[in-house]
């Protein structure tokens, strides 16, 4: 073989390969594996969600409960170890919803998709403006070394998703777990979320009340009161810095996709926003090794 490489001018690796598909060294016949070369390289083929009904069939499922390609990709992974054929890459199945002449996925299921793009764009960092200055307020980087690493539970992440008509969600995010929740406010005003906030967090069980950091937004003025009726300290993010809350930030990306831009939030119910933060808790996280945010959690309180 290594000569046959030499003189061909082909790794030893590429020949060795040639004979073993095309039958070893006692069956190989020429003829036959260059016949065989050409219809392997017939274009087009059918791809690989086209081929695989069942493959087909929970890609699919996913897809309409909202789950990203790449959520997919990883699940699949951990449900299918040793079975290729129940594998894909999250760009197959991006290829197979964009390129509909593959007919392998249905066009409705893009609707599903988090964004309506049908590319992918860098995104921008966007800055607020006209903060006003917070009395007393504690500077993330006065935050314990166990909140940067992640390693303990019980440190959240908190902001306001604002919509039309000056109405508003507080979101938190748990940094060990992201574990997602939603809280309907009828307003941002400081007394408003700040009790709306404590009432919320008091339900949780004590290891996981262990700190909160929230933007400079004036809606956390009163983070005083907060503390005193929660015992979770309260660290404010440099101005202009929505980087150093990652997990929050990421969560109210996603949320966009059910709470668009322009969309007057006061019309969604408390039971609306629990069952949105649901279906985000139940979804594999890549950043997670593709467990659930629910299943961290679970696993934190047991």
């Amino acid at each position: 073989m290594r000569q046959m490489a030499q003189n061909l001018g082909r790794s030893p690796s590429t020949i060795s390969r040639e004979i073993s598909r095309n039958g070893g060294g006692s069956s190989y016949r020429a003829s036959w594996a260059d016949r065989r070369a050409w219809d392997r390289a017939l274009r087009p083929k059918r791809c690989r969600l086209a081929r695989h009904a069942e493959l087909r069939w929970r890609v699919a499922q996913k897809l309409a409960r909202q789950w990203s390609p790449k959520q997919i990709a990883g699940w699949l992974k951990q449900q299918f170890p040793a079975d290729q054929g129940m594998q894909v890459s999250h760009e197959t199945i991006y290829r197979s919803l964009f390129i509909q002449t593959r007919g392998a996925l249905k066009k409705e299921l893009m609707a599903h998709l988090r964004t309506a793009r049908q590319m992918r764009q860098a995104k921008g960092g966007t800055t607020k403006n006209g903060l006003g200055q917070i009395v007393d307020a504690i500077s993330i980087r006065e935050r314990p070394a166990e909140v940067e690493d992640r390693a303990v539970p019980g440190h959240w992440e908190g902001d306001l998703l604002s919509g039309a008509n000056n109405t508003h969600i507080a979101t938190l995010v748990e940094r060990h777990t992201r574990f997602v929740m939603l809280l309907k406010i009828p307003s941002k005003g400081t007394a408003t979320v700040v009790a709306a906030l404590a009432r919320h967090v008091r339900k949780l069980p004590s290891e996981l009340r262990r700190s909160l950091t929230w933007d400079r937004g004036k809606e956390m003025a009163d983070h005083k009161r907060f503390t005193i009726a929660t015992n979770v300290q309260v660290y404010f993010c440099d101005p202009r810095s929505p980087w150093q809350r990652g997990s929050n930030e990421n969560t109210n990306g996603l949320l966009r996709q059910y709470f668009p831009k322009g969309t007057d939030l006061s019309q969604f119910s408390q039971a609306y926003l629990n069952k949105i933060a649901k279906r985000l808790n139940q979804r594999p996280r890549e950043t997670l090794g593709f467990e659930t945010p629910a299943d961290r959690i679970r696993a934190v309180l047991q």
